[in-house]
């Protein structure tokens, strides 16, 4: 790796650097390794200025980028890496750490097994491959594709823009390995776990099986991950909707994905049909709405009246960031009629993360998983596992180019934290207008008029969401955003 070249580069350069270009990049070096990545890019970048061609220290500064989360930084340096090395091994593993980053998992695995191709003994890139390759097969996330009545083979086949067959989702997660929730895991497990583990008990009662639900909340809460635990609790048969696989480009063929995914549900109930950003596909109806995405909401529309007259139980999950912008019809009963709200987490929650992400992770023993929650007072469970995994590369990375390994420490986190920051502020600030009206002053005919601009919940919504909407209201009060700030500045930099 070019961050582990420093004094020993791995691979000799036609023109070396000047010796002004190379003190800067060995004292960019020693800032990197005190977590300083602002002054170890500014001294990247002093050295590159004083010699163009210097490849190391464009790598190095791709990596510090991509810690930063400047990902399009780090695409730049990596590619005028690649342009310098073309048979290089380093760029392409940078690569693929951003991909990966980025949640492009297939993108992250070509980029890996093209840095091994032009170094098979890359150990970096061979540790990241093989962890994204139980990533992508569920040992991570908790499940894995797998072939089950009615699906042939492990994949989805989709032949001229129609799905042909849908593979089987299966998990090994339970309840256990979702960190908080108690309540959302109760409702769970009342409507959904209990009518698929006892379905006589529930008729036994008049309880009708199969339902329909939408999970919601900040990006990153841990949606997904709830969904799968559903999935290793009940056992039973699963699909996963891929809105780019159902969405066509031609007419009818998104309509007839559908009705396959459903009718291979409907086929092998009881049965958990899931949909994540659901709102992608199922999103209002309105006037400069394209007629084929219109088509497909009212397909969509169509397979959920059936799924609530199958006797034997098909519950349909979606989940989603933006509920208000999925169509209004969605919501009614029969339909999504359920909806459970998931939280960003709370200290007790974070905490727990912080030693759920680092359980397999070579931990010094002053690692202060308290300190850790308190300074991502506001981050989401993502923010978390983000930030466990860059301060493993950071270290990583520190080893290669020093050859000395040590243990992973508070500051590591810490300068991670520091330099990611949360990625719900952003999204809070963002949906400000879509959820909370607000009173403008307008001058009309000379006189001042108060305006109320309406967000774009109708009043049923602002009912049935009201748990977040008093979730982004409290996080957006002048009080709570100074109390925030306050104890991540404390947690950060006292303790």
């Amino acid at each position: 790796m070019a961050a582990g070249k420093g004094k020993n580069d791995s691979k000799p350069q036609t023109n070396m650097p000047p010796p002004e270009a190379k003190e800067l990049y060995d004292q960019a070096g020693k800032l990197f390794e005190e977590n300083k990545f602002d002054e170890a890019i500014e001294l990247y970048s002093q050295a590159i200025e004083k010699y163009p061609e210097y490849s190391s220290a464009y790598f190095n500064r791709a990596l510090s980028y991509a810690l930063k989360s400047e990902y399009e930084k780090g695409i730049n340096d990596a590619m005028r890496v690649m342009e310098l090395e073309p048979n290089a091994a380093d760029a392409p593993y940078v690569m693929g750490v951003i991909s990966e980053y980025q949640n492009d998992l297939a993108g992250a695995q070509e980029w890996y097994e093209k840095s091994l191709k032009s170094n098979p003994n890359y150990q970096q890139a061979k540790d990241r491959l093989k962890m994204l390759k139980d990533k992508m097969k569920g040992a991570m996330a908790g499940g894995k594709m797998k072939t089950a009545a009615g699906a042939e083979g492990t994949e989805t086949v989709v032949e001229e823009g129609q799905i042909k067959k849908v593979a089987w989702f299966t998990s090994d997660m339970t309840f256990k390995d979702v960190v908080g929730m108690e309540k959302q895991k109760q409702i769970i497990h009342d409507n959904i776990v209990l009518a698929i583990t006892k379905p006589e008990l529930l008729r036994a009662y008049g309880k009708k099986l199969g339902l329909g639900v939408i999970f919601y909340g900040p990006p990153g809460g841990g949606k997904t991950y709830l969904v799968r635990a559903i999935a290793g609790e009940t056992k039973a048969k699963f699909i996963i909707m891929h809105i780019n696989e159902i969405v066509d480009m031609y007419a009818g063929n998104t309509e007839k994905n559908l009705h396959a995914i459903f009718e291979q549900a409907r086929k092998n109930a009881p049965c958990i049909v899931f949909a994540d950003e659901i709102d992608a596909l199922g999103t209002k109806r309105e006037g400069e709405q394209q007629g084929n995405m219109r088509m497909a909401v009212n397909q969509f529309l169509q397979e959920l009246d059936g799924v609530e007259k199958n006797p034997e139980g098909i519950f349909i999950i979606g989940a989603t960031n933006q509920p208000w912008d999925m169509d209004p019809a969605l919501k009614r009963p029969g339909r999504f009629g359920e909806s459970v709200y998931i939280p960003a987490p709370k200290y007790k929650e974070r905490r727990e993360a912080f030693k759920y992400n680092t359980r397999s992770m070579p931990l010094s023993k002053f690692v202060g998983f308290g300190r850790l929650a308190r300074a991502t007072w506001g981050f989401s469970m993502a923010d978390v596992f983000a930030i466990c995994d860059k301060a493993a590369l950071k270290v990583a990375a520190e080893e290669d180019r020093t050859g000395k390994k040590r243990m992973i420490g508070i500051g590591d986190f810490i300068a991670i934290i520091k330099s990611q920051g949360s990625s719900l502020d952003e999204w809070y600030g963002m949906v400000k207008k879509d959820v909370i009206s607000k009173t403008e002053t307008q001058i009309v005919e000379g006189k001042k008029q108060e305006i109320v601009k309406e967000g774009r919940l109708s009043p049923e919504e602002k009912v049935r969401y009201k748990p977040m909407i008093k979730d982004i209201k409290k996080n957006l009060n002048p009080v709570n955003i100074f109390v925030k700030k306050v104890m991540r500045f404390w947690a950060i930099y006292l303790f």
